[in-house]
């Protein structure tokens, strides 16, 4: 491959879509007006924009600042203006979804990249499973209609209830809400610290839950 056709196959595609892969993992986002995004995620930009940390103590998106599944939060931005914004996270393959007027998905806070503005959004945590995992475990429940992009390590998997997942490799979910269990008859059989295994339990008829094939240790 020479140069030309390295730089002419690697280079950026035009989509109508405000939201599009540029590859598995490189988010592409035509941004006019505002986004929100993971804090240290852009790559790369083009056009007028500019990028403005949320970090305050009160009002707006600061809830996935201070309830965010790391220890000390998973700071957010907003991106402000007209151009193209690449987001990228650690390699992870990114995963881009549109929802409906009505349609919801709750995820992991670590696994959110991207958001329109457009989306409604409410910031929780599981206190179940606080001290199971390093900062807990909180979730961002986003509502369309809008684009959302989340990030998973490998090719994620679509299950349907009923299904117990592990916390640590659950993405997001959707038309379910799980319970914790604890299974402390499990011994120490692949090298972890405690004999006590947590599992996210979705029961019901309806709905999904994504996972990953690799523990989010954070």
């Amino acid at each position: 491959m020479n140069l030309d056709e390295f730089t002419a196959e690697n280079a950026p595609t035009d989509s109508a879509e405000p939201f599009q892969r540029e590859n598995s993992y490189t988010l592409d986002v035509d941004v006019d007006g505002t986004v929100m995004a993971k804090a240290g995620s852009m790559v790369a930009f083009t056009g007028d924009v500019s990028f403005t940390g949320k970090a305050s103590a009160e009002g707006g998106i600061t809830g996935f600042l201070k309830e965010a599944a790391t220890g000390e939060g998973t700071p957010i931005m907003a991106v402000e203006g007209q151009g193209h914004v690449y987001f990228a996270d650690d390699g992870k393959k990114v995963q881009v979804v549109e929802l409906d007027a009505g349609e919801s998905i709750t995820v992991n806070g670590e696994d959110v990249l991207a958001f329109e503005e457009s989306l409604s959004y409410e910031i929780s945590a599981i206190d179940s499973l606080a001290g199971a995992l390093a900062g807990g475990f909180s979730n961002v429940y986003l509502e369309g209609p809008g684009y959302v992009a989340l990030t998973t390590h490998g090719d994620p998997i679509v299950l349907e209830p009923p299904v117990a997942t592990d916390p640590s490799a659950t993405v997001a979910w959707g038309g379910t809400s799980p319970d914790v269990e604890v299974n402390r008859s499990l011994s120490d059989m692949i090298g972890q610290e405690s004999g006590e295994r947590y599992q996210m339990r979705f029961e019901g008829d309806g709905g999904f839950v994504v996972v990953q094939p690799r523990e989010e240790h954070v």
